[in-house]
């Protein structure tokens, strides 16, 4: 929902309408001084800056600053516990997952004089004395809704500009309200319940509309009232149109790349009526998806717009040979690069434009072999690109997000000071936490003027091959076997020291997650068969994650092939058991655990599934991996 509120200096855009970590701070790159500094109070107030996640310094990665307010400073751990919710529950999601390594995360914690925030869950409710001055309805106003959460946006930027090296153009505010109630907004900031069953979910929703300027796919403006047609032009927006499929294909227009493809939100990428809170004459992408009910992950189109709006915050050349004059042709050229957790980056190199054989993929090239001397000077280019499957549009692919070229004039006539440079490691993967079977490990090292230094891996103490780029390697092609493994890189040749080896303790075993039903009316075993439990009514079903590394385990279920569904408990209580019925559970004007084909509203069809149904379910730990799906069957009976 679209709503603006202005009293106190409050915005927010966005609400969250729609119906679902870390034990202990995950770090992927090594945490620059900087950061490690901050862990501490930072102004007479007591706030204090923690880094939850270091990666790289400040200024050359997207921060996520979460903020809370209603927190007593004896209720801080609470609001860390928070924190680490949303912040696992935001990994589990992509693209997050996969560019989980381009960003900081920081906890900044500022007391409140008084627990909670205003208005909550009432108009009628006290106002409370809090650092931020959140509070629901739109900061107090009756002209608002009651879920809309905002803060006083000079506090909130106040409290972010405490993190060093951060700025509005290289980083995201989330505010986090002491509150089980459910509500939050996106806007210039993205706002949510701390506590709520749901709260998790909402994160990732409002980061969509403050970060990626997606919109709602609600085909509602007020609950439980349908938002009537939609009568303008064509939208902005990247996942609405008013176009048919066929107008798409021919005009090459909107979601046409993706159309027809089974949609990561469940279904198939199509064209689906209802959207920015219009019930007909508008359509979206999908069925369901972030943007439209809690649970689901962003389908293919809003996963493109998110991947861009994530990889146009920082550069991915960290650093490069200098480039401010001609160089001789008697030296080595590198750059270094970023390294997403998802896969690696691609490096072509192009000399007078025509490219340089044999250094497909490599960070430094030896001038010495491709440029004789006495000859001209030359042009050499190295351009790095993100061969991400996220991505189709052409005009994406070749932007600054995801495509970033130097340039170097080489002279063969100039002469290179050949000075001393120690061979060692400069920055990595963290070393002090577990990473999953499927990640990304980088190393980036020093550059000597001549030759390179090469980095060595080994698993387990065996050596594996690792070709082209030796600076990352990619875990996943590995295949592990289940268990904890050692990796270590080494700077080939040098003495073992800090500086010249990395150990790494690879997760390779996923979490597991058990199932608990309410009692059925019989149970069904049949040979070669998943186990089937035959109710004439609701059910519930709880899942419990568990992990021998610890962590927030984020568990999943799909019903029938649907979309993997986040499990939040229940909208009402957290530890309460997930509900299906044949028809849904209406909560707050929203629809819940329909069994069969899902109800967001309640206009929705909701002619009962009976039947039978399978329903998956699978575990996601805190270190990425990703557990084997498992399943059973429920059979519905209709009354008798």
């Amino acid at each position: 929902m679209t709503a603006r509120a202005g009293r106190r200096g409050r915005t927010a855009i966005g609400l969250f309408a729609a119906a679902g970590l870390l034990c202990g701070a995950s770090v992927l790159g090594t945490a620059p001084a900087a950061a490690r500094q901050q862990d501490a109070s930072t102004g007479s107030s007591g706030a204090k800056v923690l880094p939850m996640q270091s990666t790289g310094p400040a200024e050359r990665r997207f921060n996520l600053v979460f903020l809370g307010d209603g927190y007593t400073a004896d209720e801080m751990p609470e609001f860390r516990a928070n924190v680490e919710k949303h912040l696992n529950v935001l990994w589990s999601t992509e693209p997050f997952a996969s560019y989980r390594s381009y960003i900081n995360v920081w906890a900044v914690e500022t007391p409140s004089a008084e627990s909670g925030v205003d208005c909550d869950p009432g108009l009628g409710a006290p106002r409370r004395n809090t650092a931020l001055d959140m509070g629901f309805w739109g900061g107090c106003d009756a002209q608002s809704v009651q879920r809309l959460i905002t803060m006083d946006d000079g506090k909130a930027r106040a409290a972010a500009d405490l993190v060093a090296g951060t700025s509005a153009g290289n980083r995201q505010i989330v505010g986090l309200a002491h509150s089980d109630t459910y509500g939050g907004a996106g806007g210039t900031y993205a706002t949510a319940s701390g506590g709520n069953s749901l709260s998790s979910l909402i994160t990732p929703h409002e980061i969509g509309h403050s970060l990626g300027k997606l919109q709602d796919e609600y085909d509602y403006y007020q609950r439980g009232v349908p938002g009537g047609r939609y009568a303008e032009g064509e939208p902005d927006s990247a996942h609405h149109t008013v176009l048919s499929a066929r107008q798409m294909r021919e005009q090459r227009k909107k979601w046409w790349r993706w159309l027809g493809e089974e949609s990561e939100s469940g279904g198939r990428i199509g064209r689906y009526e209802g959207g920015m809170y219009s019930t007909k004459g508008v359509w979206r992408p999908s069925a369901h998806s972030m943007m439209k009910t809690l649970g689901y992950p962003f389908d293919q189109v809003e996963r493109e717009v998110m991947t861009r709006a994530i990889a146009s915050k920082v550069n991915l050349v960290q650093g490069h040979t200098p480039n401010g004059a001609p160089m001789g042709a008697d030296r080595s050229v590198w750059v270094d690069t970023l390294h997403p957790t998802g896969g690696e980056l691609d490096v072509t190199w192009r000399l007078d434009g025509r490219p340089l054989p044999g250094t497909a993929g490599l960070r430094t090239v030896d001038l010495r072999r491709y440029v004789p001397s006495g000859e001209r000077p030359r042009r050499l280019t190295a351009t790095v690109t993100d061969p991400t499957p996220f991505v189709r549009d052409p005009a994406v692919r070749a932007s600054a997000a995801l495509t970033r070229t130097v340039t170097w004039t080489v002279d063969p006539s100039v002469t290179t000071d050949p000075a001393p440079v120690a061979a060692e490691f400069t920055g990595h993967t963290a070393t002090d936490a577990p990473v999953g079977a499927s990640s990304v490990l980088y190393a980036d090292t020093t550059h000597p003027v001549r030759g390179a230094v090469r980095v060595s891996w080994a698993v387990d103490g065996r050596p594996v091959a690792n070709r082209g780029n030796d600076r990352d390697l990619d875990l996943g092609a590995l295949r592990l076997r289940p268990g904890d493994h050692t990796v270590t890189a080494r700077v080939a040749g040098a003495r073992p020291s800090p500086a010249t080896r990395l150990t790494w303790t690879v997760d390779a075993t996923p979490a597991t997650v058990s199932y608990a039903l309410s009692e059925p009316l019989r149970t069904v075993q049949r040979p070669g068969r998943p186990v089937e439990y035959v109710y004439d009514g609701p059910f519930t079903m709880r899942l419990t994650g568990k992990d021998d590394h610890g962590g927030y385990v984020v568990t999943q279920f799909r019903v029938d092939g649907d979309g993997w569904f986040t499990y939040f408990g229940w909208p009402t209580d957290a530890d309460a058991p997930f509900r299906f019925s044949p028809g849904g559970t209406v909560i707050d004007d929203l629809v819940y655990g329909k069994l069969g084909t899902p109800r967001a509203v309640p206009w929705d069809d909701a002619t009962p599934d009976y039947g039978t149904h399978t329903i998956e379910y699978r575990a996601l730990d805190a270190a990425g991996n990703t557990g084997p799906t498992k399943r059973f069957r429920v059979t519905l009976r209709p009354p008798q």
